[in-house]
């Protein structure tokens, strides 16, 4: 079963002639079939935690590890492999092709993979249906909502079977109606298909879906949810 483990993770950026901790010696574990938020607002280092862990970055010191292997150390081609074959990344951007099709945005993973345009059409097709989209596959994204626009991008993420979930505010540009469903769904796929699940947020709703949050404040992890998260600087 796949975990993701932070051990004493630091990142920090120089800003003019201050340094920002956005993460300064962070432990954190998310074992298979756990959904975990991080909760923070903006320019609190959730992001760069979770750019840590895609192997998007690299720390500065402490490690980054998922199957126990470093991450932090993979070359950029291995990289790249990591993020193909085992993380699915959701971002708050939907980024999705206009003018195409819900069901090829969601075989972009796979066409650049190697696979063709039939057997992703074919792979993809179930992840549109498990997100409830399989009556809209050949609907552009200028012919969806907002919210399902995210649940393309979700089945985007998922459609290569990643051993990793990764979302990134995935519920900034949804209603609360529809940021509840998307938390909902990508809960229940880490539970059903248990993988490690983590989750950035500074939407208060995440406590009532995942299974442990976390609040980070001036880059360091705390348990639980702060009420008022401080401000920090970006």
């Amino acid at each position: 079963m796949s975990t993701l483990e932070l051990r004493e993770v630091t990142k920090h950026f120089a800003s003019g002639v201050e340094t920002v901790k956005a993460v300064d010696g962070v432990s954190l574990s998310v074992s298979a079939g756990e959904f975990v938020a991080l909760y923070g607002p903006s320019g609190s280092g959730k992001t760069t935690l979770l750019l840590l862990a895609a192997a998007l970055t690299v720390p500065d010191s402490g490690s980054v590890l998922f199957d126990g292997r470093d991450v932090g150390d993979l070359s950029a081609r291995d990289g790249a492999l990591y993020r193909r074959r085992d993380v699915g990344f959701v971002f708050q951007s939907f980024h999705l092709m206009p003018h195409t099709s819900a069901l090829d945005n969601a075989t972009i993973k796979l066409t650049g993979a190697g696979y063709t345009l039939r057997e992703a059409r074919r792979q993809a097709w179930p992840w549109l249906e498990r997100v409830g989209l399989g009556d809209r596959a050949e609907h552009t994204p200028e012919q969806l909502s907002m919210g399902e626009r995210q649940r393309v991008a979700i089945a985007r993420a998922l459609v290569n079977e990643p051993r990793l979930l990764l979302a990134d505010e995935p519920t900034g540009n949804l209603d609360s109606k529809r940021s509840r469903e998307t938390l909902a769904l990508m809960r229940d796929i880490c539970h059903e298909r248990d993988i490690p699940g983590l989750l950035v947020t500074h939407d208060p709703d995440a406590s009532a879906f995942a299974d442990r949050v976390h609040t980070l404040r001036d880059g360091h992890l705390a348990d639980g949810m702060d009420s008022e998260p401080a401000t920090t600087t970006p």
